[in-house]
Formats: structure tokens, C-alpha cells, sequence
């Protein structure tokens, strides 16, 4: 098999939230398809990135107090627990502020340009009056044009998927102020989409085989004119609006003061930037990679962002002069408990964080998804019971339990050594082998869901044998040895045939049957070899524990919201002491908390409750400050941490020395109730002498 070589990316998330389950669904679709590829000995290269300009970020950044860069600073921050938590194999992940998305997202706009497709023309565009700026289109709503839906965009209504522009707009309103918005005229960019250059090429694209046929039909209908359900026409393809005015966090558009990309505009271009930062970081070209023959390149996303992808971007792309993606890969929503809607106040939400920090293994839930998913364009769904039988049944009870039921007896028995295989064990493996193609297609195709039947079917056939040759009764006649041994080793020897199988899906329990059979990685081609007589195991240790019901009864307990139990919350005295009296901003702003390094930190002799600290604050020397938390902390570590502390508070002679401000600390009030002492840290990002306000 010639080795491929693949450019793989998943949808750029907003930069304005952490992340939700339909993320991390997604991120476990392409993962497990990136792994299989990976296994085949194809060469991949799998990227994503923050989609962090627009308006919204800069709403929020404001609200927040910070500045747009550091509002999602912050967010990539917390990106981490997640993909390692469930195991996102991403070779880089970036961002679309970054300097390489600055400068492509520029350099194919003008390329777009040269070819004659970029158009300017003065348009009336909704104003808040009340705000003093231009609305976003995502800051005005209203009803769908096209389909009478309520409350949607301003730029494509959710419910039939019709793009359109604000204008557009049945009884239009503006999401920041509630105020019916004003028209007034601006000049704005277009990338001229109706040209028949661009509606013939994607024509073309859109129906060549590279979408899903249900997609490829939806796409279908934006191109001709067609009557909607309001009686309105429609008249296919109209010029994209790429444009926006200032204020705004983006890119500017060259030789265009004020004037903004559209954050829909530089967000793909996001894949190329986070694929060019690593290959610039690996010495490798970026434009060599692009145009090396039969490179393929593949995008994984949801069904709501279907026309950014399939209209605007392989347009982007071709009329650029650049590569189009070799496939669009669409996938539905995820609902809980037979097609309910997510909702956290209901109880309904799977916040990922929250699955991890309860002890729920990771590879039971990218085992559940998988097994639910195809190629298709479809929602799917996650039921708490079928989630615990699945796994318990399937992962436990048929995988792991082949695994269990012969280990122990090569170990005791046999020094941990495999045997000879007799005829019938051998025919079983042929049965387990021959489906290696078989699988590895459904993989290719995305199948996921027929895959994972298929390697169960095949544990049912193994367990069948097992349970016909009672290992267990082998072991206790005399002179059966030898027939144990060969049960056994062919136990193992289809357990590593499913483990390669079940690998893309589940990647550390790969890794841990792989350290337990002493076999290097397991790739596809590994299920046409054997292990061998003679070859040693490890000591087997249980691999996997069943999901116990308490953990899924914990994860979607909805929080209190009754009145009364809102009632007893407010009456609760936060931290164990009622708030202090009622300050004013002035009576704040006196007070200056710095970002602090703690450079050094060290006892103090003759106390037992103070340590002292050594900190920069940014002045170019350093401060000595004493805190009484040696009841809390050992010295080691907090040195290199960053905290909080007051900065102008007047030094104050102590025993030990004078001390030069406050580190913040928090603790209960109550402190042999809840003892403890935190202190202060901020989230990475922050500097010494950042202030604090």
C-alpha cells in the first residue's frame, strides 16, 4: 500500500466559551479516522486552532475587562484538560490571531482581487444607536426571510439553512440593546460569489462525490431559483459580504483603513495558518507541502456551518489559486436521552470536564460515540442506560473478559510463554484475520458504528470458543497442559487481533495491551502476523472497570433552582462571614493589586505560621513580603508561581523584617470547619506588574 498523505482539521471552535460536548464529538470523529490513517502508515498532518476575532470577542473581552487578545489567551488556556483528557491526538493547535492568519488571510484576498472577484459597494447597514456602532450580523436578529423561524441570525437562519443579509430580516433587532436598529450607509467588500466563474466551478465541486449525498442535495438547492415556503423567491448565489467596520477584532483589510475581514473570511484560512506555524516549527516548507502531488485534504464539521464550507471556502480556495479540500466530512447534533435537547439547568447537559472529574473513563465515551456514528449527516444520540450496557457489555464483558479468562492461566502455568495453536484455534484466528480489510474500510469510509459491530461479532466468536473449551475445566485434569496452553495462547492472540482493530478508538487501552503482550505499536498490517510460539507476556493487570451507575447519576444531576433552595443560598453567608459594607469604585481604585512572580520563597525561623517571599513585580527589583500560610504551604512549591498582591500597602516592620505588601489568599472564615488556605493564582498569560482591576 503507497502511503497517502493527508491534511486533516476539525471546525475552528469560538474562542469565547470553553468546550461543549458537540466539540468534543467531533474531535473524537476525526480522531479516531486520524488514528486508523496512522495505522494504515499514512502520513498525517491533524491541526485546529481558536476562531477568535469578530465582534462577539470583542463584546465579551469588554464585559470581561480585558483586552481581545487576552479574553482568548485565556481561553486557549483551558483547551489542554480537554484533548488530553480525551485523548485528541491534534498535531498542532493554533490560533486565528496568529501572525501566519494574518498574513495568508490577507494574501488571498488579494489574490482574489487580481482575479476580479473582489467588488466594494456602499450598502445600508444596521446601526445601534444606542451602542454608537455597526451591528454584527450575529448582534441582529430577527425572523427568517425564507423560512418565518423567530429569533435567528443575521447572517443564515439555523432552522432551513437559507443565507441572507440583515436586511433581510423580518422585524429585526439588535442582540446587545433590544432597540430596533436604524439604517445608514457604509462601504463595504465583496467577493463577487454570483459570478458565473464561481457559480459554474461550484456546480461542479459541490456534486462531484466530495459531500455526502444528503448535502450535495441541500447545497444543490441554493444555486436555482425557487420559491419559499412565504411565497418569496429566491435567486441562487448572491455576492458575500466580507467586510466590516471598526470597531472590530480582526484583520484589517489591506489598504483599507477601518475596514475589517469578516471573521467568516479568516476563520478557515485558520486550517492553512495552524498547518503552516507546524511546519515552520518542523523546518519543513509550507508552500512545498501545499503543492506536493496527491496530498488530500479533509475537513470534519457540523451541519449549521454547511455554507461557510461548501460555498464560500472551496471558492476562496480555487479562485486563490490554492488547493480544495478533498472532502467535506458533515455530521449531525448530539442529543441526550432519546433526542432531548442539551440543557444544564435541566440536568441534561454532559459537561466533558465534569465526565473526567467524576472518574469516567475517557475511552468509554469515544467508544459510545463511535458506536453511534456514520457517515452520514445525522444526529445522533446519547442515552445514559444504552451508554452503561454498551460498555459494560461490549468493552467489558465481550473484549476485556477474553483477555482475563486466559492470562492468568499462561502465567501460572507457563511462565507467561504462548504455544502451539492447534487447527480449530487456528481456523478461528483466519476468521479474525480475513476481516481485517473488511474493517479498515469501514474506518476509511467513516462507518464507525458498522466497524465496532463487526469487532463485537467477532469477540462473540472468540467467547463461543472459549466458552466451548473451558480453559477453567482444562486446568484442573490431568494432562491437558498442552491443550490449555493452545486454548489460551489463542485467546491472546485474538485478543490482539481485536485490540488492533478497536485501537483508533481506543488509543491508551492500545497502548496498555501493547506494554501488557510486550508487542511494539499495533498497526492494520499487524493482524496478518501472529505473536508466535515461545513469545512472553506480561503479567496481566485488569484493564478496564465497568461504569457503575452512581457515576452517570452524578453526571446529569441538574443543579437547585427551586425558589426555596434559591432562597437558602442567598441567606448563606459566603466563605462563613457576611460581605463588608459597600464600597465605591473610588474607594477601589485606591488599592493597586500587581501580577507578582514569586521568585524565591523560603521559612522564617522562629515562626511557624509566616514564610517569606521573594517577589517582582515588574520595578526592576525586588520586594520581601511575609504571609502567614506555612500552615498551607511548603516553600518549594510556590516558587516560580505567579500571584496576586496589594503593591501599595505601606511597609510594615515586623520582627523578622519589613514586609512589602500583601500576597492574596483565600480561606474560610471557620478555619477548623474548613481548614485551608489558597493562594491567589492567575490563569497563564498574566506578567509581573499586570494590574489588577
Amino acid at each position: 500500500m503507497s502511503q497517502r498523505r493527508l491534511f486533516v482539521t476539525t471546525a475552528l471552535p469560538y474562542a469565547n466559551g470553553n468546550f461543549h460536548i458537540g466539540h468534543i464529538m467531533e474531535y473524537i470523529q476525526a480522531d479516531i479516522w486520524v488514528r486508523f490513517q496512522r495505522m494504515q502508515g499514512h502520513a498525517v498532518n491533524f491541526v485546529g486552532a481558536d476562531d477568535a476575532h469578530g465582534a462577539p470577542i470583542m463584546i465579551a473581552a469588554e464585559k470581561a475587562g480585558k483586552t481581545p487578545q487576552q479574553f482568548v489567551a485565556d481561553i486557549a488556556a483551558g483547551r489542554k484538560p480537554y484533548l488530553d483528557g480525551f485523548h485528541i491526538s491534534f498535531d498542532n493547535w493554533h490560533s486565528t490571531d496568529a501572525p501566519e492568519n494574518h498574513e495568508l488571510a490577507r494574501q488571498i484576498y488579494l489574490d482574489l482581487k487580481k482575479t476580479g472577484l473582489i467588488a466594494t459597494k456602499t450598502i445600508e447597514q444596521f446601526f445601534d444607536a444606542e451602542k454608537n456602532m455597526f451591528l454584527p450580523d450575529r448582534y441582529i436578529k430577527g425572523t427568517c426571510p425564507k423560512c418565518g423561524t423567530k429569533d435567528q441570525y443575521g447572517d443564515n437562519c439555523e432552522n432551513c439553512g437559507a443565507v441572507y443579509a440583515p436586511t433581510d430580516l423580518i422585524n429585526p433587532y439588535s442582540a446587545l440593546s433590544g432597540a430596533t436598529p436604524v439604517l445608514k450607509n457604509s462601504e463595504h467588500f465583496f467577493f463577487k460569489l454570483s459570478d458565473q466563474r464561481c457559480v459554474e466551478f461550484l456546480e461542479r465541486w459541490t456534486q462531484d462525490g466530495k459531500l455526502q449525498p444528503e448535502v450535495a442535495n441541500k447545497v444543490r438547492e441554493w444555486f436555482s431559483v425557487r420559491t419559499n415556503p412565504d411565497g418569496s423567491q429566491s435567486e441562487g448565489l448572491g455576492d458575500w459580504d466580507i467586510s466590516r467596520d471598526a470597531p472590530y477584532f480582526g484583520i484589517e483589510i489591506p489598504d483599507a483603513p477601518g475596514k475589517y475581514f469578516y471573521v467568516w473570511l479568516d476563520a478557515p484560512v485558520g486550517y492553512l495558518a495552524s498547518l503552516k506555524n507546524l511546519l515552520d516549527k518542523r523546518g519543513e516548507s509550507y508552500d512545498d507541502y501545499m503543492a506536493a502531488p496527491g496530498l488530500e485534504q479533509y475537513h470534519f464539521i457540523g451541519k449549521d456551518i454547511v455554507t461557510f464550507h461548501t460555498l464560500f471556502w472551496p471558492a476562496m480556495l480555487h479562485f486563490s489559486g490554492r488547493k480544495t479540500p478533498d472532502n467535506i466530512f458533515v455530521h449531525g447534533f448530539l442529543t441526550v436521552n432519546n433526542g432531548e435537547k442539551m440543557s444544564k439547568s435541566r440536568g441534561t447537559g454532559l459537561d466533558p470536564l465534569k465526565y473526567l472529574s467524576l472518574g469516567m473513563n475517557p475511552e468509554w465515551l469515544r467508544y459510545y460515540l463511535a458506536a453511534k456514528l456514520n457517515a452520514k449527516n445525522e444526529d445522533i444520540d446519547f442515552n445514559a442506560d444504552d451508554f452503561m450496557a454498551r460498555v459494560n457489555s461490549d468493552l467489558v464483558g465481550k473484549y476485556i473478559n477474553i483477555a482475563s479468562r486466559a492470562a492468568g492461566f499462561i502465567a501460572k502455568r507457563f511462565d507467561g510463554k504462548l504455544g502451539e495453536i492447534s487447527a480449530d484455534g487456528d481456523a478461528l484466528l483466519s476468521v479474525l484475520t480475513d476481516q481485517k480489510d473488511p474493517i479498515a474500510a469501514l474506518y476509511d469510509n467513516r462507518e464507525f458504528a458498522k466497524a465496532l459491530r463487526e469487532v463485537m461479532l467477532l469477540a462473540d466468536r472468540v467467547n463461543a470458543y472459549v466458552d466451548q473449551n473451558k480453559p477453567w475445566e482444562l486446568a484442573r485434569k490431568d494432562g491437558m497442559d498442552a491443550r490449555l496452553q493452545d486454548v489460551c495462547t489463542v485467546c491472546i492472540e485474538a485478543f490482539r487481533l481485536l485490540t488492533v482493530y478497536l485501537k483508533p478508538v481506543l488509543p491508551a487501552l492500545g497502548s496498555e495491551v501493547e506494554n501488557f503482550l510486550k508487542t511494539g505499536p499495533l498497526g492494520f498490517a499487524d493482524a496478518e502476523a501472529s505473536l508466535g510460539r515461545g513469545h512472553v507476556i506480561g503479567d496481566y493487570k485488569h484493564l478496564m472497570q465497568r461504569v457503575d451507575i452512581k457515576q452517570l447519576d452524578a453526571l446529569f444531576e441538574p443543579p437547585a433552582h427551586t425558589e426555596k433552595a434559591q432562597a437558602a443560598i442567598e441567606s448563606i453567608a459566603p466563605g462563613g462571614e457576611e460581605l463588608a459594607p459597600t464600597i465605591t469604585i473610588d474607594d477601589f481604585s485606591k488599592i493597586d493589586l500587581r501580577i507578582a512572580l514569586i521568585v524565591n520563597c523560603e521559612a522564617v525561623e522562629g515562626s511557624t505560621k509566616l514564610l517569606r517571599l521573594t517577589l517582582d513585580v515588574g520595578e526592576g527589583k525586588m520586594r520581601n513580603v511575609f504571609s502567614g500560610i506555612a500552615s498551607a504551604y511548603q516553600p518549594a512549591d510556590l516558587i516560580g508561581k505567579h500571584t496576586v498582591m496589594v503593591a501599595n500597602l505601606a511597609p510594615r516592620k515586623m520582627k523578622f523584617g519589613v514586609s512589602e505588601g500583601m500576597v492574596l489568599a483565600a480561606s474560610h472564615a471557620d478555619d477548623k470547619a474548613q481548614p485551608g488556605i489558597y493562594v491567589l493564582e492567575p490563569v497563564a498569560g498574566a506578567q509581573p506588574g499586570m494590574r489588577v482591576r
